[in-house]
């Protein structure tokens, strides 16, 4: 049954014929890309974040940076530190609350309570 569905599907697909392309269409788009000013606030916001991120504690730091920017879960950054599940959840806690700070100094408002 699912490759009786599989082949279907398949041959749905070849049958469809690409629409061709509308030029005035295309042209009604609305840009979504940034403009320079805003490009530039984020930029000024990521060299804060950073400059607040190496103001955290080593062990802060080595968390946030497993968790977050290596994409790893709690488990498997607590197995590459080697400590605790629990200890990296209160790491993470209290980097959490020290880059709000930190950021907070830094004019950076988090846009939520």
């Amino acid at each position: 049954m699912l490759s009786i569905a599989h082949h279907r599907a398949i041959s749905s697909l070849r049958k469809r014929r690409e629409d061709p392309w509308d030029e005035g269409a295309a042209c009604a788009l609305p840009d979504v890309a940034d403009n320079p000013e805003v490009a530039a606030q984020k930029g000024n916001e990521g060299a804060i974040l950073r400059r607040c991120l190496d103001a955290l504690s080593p062990e802060h730091k080595s968390v946030v940076d497993l968790v977050y920017y290596h994409e790893m879960s709690v488990a498997e950054a607590a197995a590459v530190l080697q400590i605790p599940e629990n200890t990296v959840k209160t790491r993470l806690f209290h980097a959490r609350k020290r880059l709000s700070e930190l950021l907070r100094q830094a004019g950076i408002d988090r846009g939520w309570p």
